[in-house]
C-alpha cells in the first residue's frame, strides 16, 4: 500500500469559466480586439505561420 497517492477532490461548488478558441480571422473582425488577440494576429501575419488559436475572453461560459 507504501505509495499509493489519493486522488485530489475537485469542488463542484463553483462553476470553472470556459473559453471558445478562435483564430486570427475571427480576431480581425472583432468589435472589442483584445491584446492576446492583437498579438495573435501579428504573429499569424508572419509568413509560413501555423496557428491553432486563441482562447477569447469574450466568449467565456461556465460549465
Amino acid at each position: 500500500m507504501a505509495g499509493k497517492k489519493a486522488k485530489k477532490q475537485v469542488s463542484s461548488a463553483k462553476p470553472q469559466a470556459q473559453y471558445k478558441i478562435v483564430t486570427s480571422d475571427v480576431c480581425e473582425v472583432c468589435k472589442k480586439q483584445c491584446a492576446r488577440g492583437i498579438q495573435y494576429m501579428a504573429l499569424m501575419e508572419r509568413p509560413g505561420a501555423v496557428g491553432g488559436g486563441v482562447p477569447c475572453i469574450l466568449t467565456r461560459y461556465f460549465k
